[in-house]
């Protein structure tokens, strides 16, 4: 019967690579921060695009639960991505995944779509869920093994901050500078009206997607630690269930 490896086996510390483990954290800890922040910026659109596009029930329950369809039907492709090509790189690709459905949500409000804004959603929420599979292992095992459940408890603590901060961010920047995210029910746009706060989304998913891209540019030039040898032949689905 093979040895099951611990948690302790692949833990990376400071002396095993000669890079400090502590600006790494921090750099996992801002991932955490931003799918927090970009997961609640889904519900702050609700009331923005059920004025835009004029939802009925049905569409607007589709766009709440796209965003979990996403982590049921991305997660263990996440866990394979990882197991071919490796934690850091996977990071670096759900970011720029996050970013593309970034850009396309920009596209979907200039045109306005609710297709091409369903898809953007599922694109964004898909990235989410290849950080989420490679960033919570990895928090797990960078560090002393003694620390594991403080360090997890920073980057969710950093992960609330975000989900806490976005709901300003978007009520500024998207329902502020659109009539029908704040109006009553039963207020009836003109179609300029409409064609206008669709557009109002246009800044901060620029926002969103540069940070994103930027984000991505420094992952790919830090010197992550990287994961024990053991950790990386997990299975793709034990991988999965240690991220959840």
């Amino acid at each position: 019967m093979p040895p099951v490896a611990s948690t302790q086996a692949n833990t990376v510390t400071e002396g095993d690579s000669g890079v400090r483990y502590g600006p790494a954290l921090t750099l996992l800890a801002s991932l955490f921060f931003m799918w927090g922040f970009i997961t609640v910026i889904n519900n702050t659109l609700l009331p923005h695009l059920r004025s835009v596009f004029d939802l009925n029930y049905t569409q607007t329950t589709l766009i709440e639960s796209v965003w979990f369809i996403a982590y049921f039907v991305a997660s263990i492709p996440s866990a394979k991505l990882i197991e071919k090509i490796g934690y850091q790189k996977s990071l670096v690709i759900g970011l720029l995944v996050m970013a593309a459905g970034a850009l396309g949500m920009m596209l979907a409000a200039s045109i306005p779509s609710y297709g091409v804004t369903l898809a953007m959603l599922f694109v964004i929420a898909s990235g989410i869920t290849l950080l989420q599979v490679a960033a919570n292992p990895y928090v797990a095992v960078v560090g002393k093994p003694e620390t594991a459940s403080s360090r997890l408890n920073l980057v969710q603590a950093m992960n609330s901050a975000g989900t806490m901060l976005a709901p300003m961010f978007g009520a500024y920047l998207i329902l502020g500078r659109s009539k029908g995210g704040t109006a009553t029910s039963d207020v009836v746009l003109t179609q300029a009206e409409r064609l206008a706060d669709a557009q109002s989304v246009i800044l901060p998913y620029g926002l969103v997607a540069v940070v994103l891209v930027v984000l991505a540019i420094v992952i790919a030039r830090f010197p992550l630690p990287s994961m024990g040898s053991a950790t990386q032949r997990l299975a793709p689905e034990e991988r999965a269930k240690l991220s959840l």
